[in-house]
């Protein structure tokens, strides 16, 4: 297949909104990191996604729209919390799970009786899904498991010639994909952290928010001597993170994800510690041979890792790196916690504790 590298113009997203309702794949920028996009009320056109991702096909996707008023036709769900959500956090990188209308295809739910719905808050986007008069099922725009894209040129290396067309834009401003939130039960619950925090939810809707438990049990997956870091085999855990049973409610709960070529530990620890463990293990596996690459943000540059960790990541694999050495941040931030929750995922939950 041949892939059409578009731009943002006007004339360029028509075509682009034309290839989508007819049935094909485009690659689009949202604020949040590049989407794949396809009819979200199209069956076969959505399992052309998962084909094109090699996505499994229980991970629902999210269903992208331009309008508020157009979640209408997706979900029969609505409430005075949801109103509020929407009218404090619209356009902009918050999902919610709601109840799907029977019109929904379950292959872009994941065979679930739930719809994840956003509107992004990017001109392109906005206007593709406008123009594609439909709604848009867009999981990331890169071959599944690998590091989340947030250039075009990130796209254009995993999609070139699996798709129809790659719309390039600007980079992504945010980085990380959209916080998810299920509002299907009695609490209100993140199944994804990302940039919008719970802090942030709980304040527009005067109400508790909780973290899905299989957020907060991740961590505890894997912990390994520091001495062992490189060549470890512990990043296999994540690929057994919950029975087979479990049908996950939102992208990236139950298969690895954002995982760079290289081999990945990160150090966790007082700050001091965890540079001088950097510094000892990037001496060691170097004169090992190894090409060894660091990512290390400054403490409290929550917002700028964000916006950075999955295309160093990118860099670090086009360098040709062995092994990456990342520096953990503090989870109790809420964009602290989002960037870890990507970070400790990258490594397979390898970590080595200072």
């Amino acid at each position: 297949m041949k892939t059409k590298i578009l731009t943002t113009s006007e004339k360029d997203i028509r075509e682009a909104a034309g290839i989508i309702a007819a049935g094909g794949l485009v690659a689009f920028p949202t604020e949040t990191v590049y989407g794949l996009g396809a009819n979200a009320l199209d069956a076969k056109a959505v399992g052309a996604v998962y084909e094109a991702k090699g996505r499994p096909s229980d991970n629902p996707m999210i269903v992208h729209i331009a309008r508020a008023s157009d979640i209408g036709q997706l979900t029969p769900m609505l409430s005075e919390d949801i109103v509020s959500l929407i009218d404090n956090f619209w356009p902009g990188p918050l999902t919610l799970v709601l109840k799907k209308k029977p019109g929904v295809p379950d292959r872009t739910t994941g065979g679930l009786d739930t719809v994840a719905v956003r509107m992004p808050d990017s001109e392109a986007a906005l206007r593709l899904i406008t123009l594609a008069d439909c709604p848009i099922a867009a999981p990331s725009a890169n071959i599944s498991g690998s590091p989340s894209p947030t250039r075009a040129k990130d796209v254009i290396a995993d999609m070139d010639g699996r798709i129809d067309a790659i719309i390039a834009g600007d980079d992504c401003r945010v980085g990380i994909e959209s916080t998810v939130l299920d509002m299907t039960g009695e609490v209100p619950t993140i199944l994804r952290p990302g940039i919008i925090t719970a802090e942030n939810i709980e304040a527009a809707i005067n109400k508790e928010v909780k973290y899905d438990e299989a957020l907060l049990r991740g961590a505890e997956l894997t912990s390994i001597d520091p001495g062992a870091a490189a060549g470890s085999d512990a990043g296999e855990a994540s690929a057994k993170d919950g029975p087979e049973a479990f049908r996950p409610k939102s992208p990236g709960m139950k298969y690895k994800h954002y995982a760079p070529k290289a081999q990945m530990t990160v150090i966790e620890g007082r700050r001091d510690k965890v540079k001088s463990e950097i510094e000892r293990l990037k001496a060691l596996n170097e004169r090992l041979g190894l090409k060894v690459g660091v990512i290390l943000f400054e403490e409290k540059a929550f917002i700028e890792a964000a916006h950075d960790f999955f295309s160093k990541l990118r860099d670090l694999d086009e360098e040709g790196v062995d092994l990456i050495l990342a520096g953990a941040m503090s989870d109790r931030d809420g964009v602290g916690f989002a960037v870890m929750n990507r970070m400790l995922k990258s490594a397979g939950y390898n970590i080595a504790r200072v």
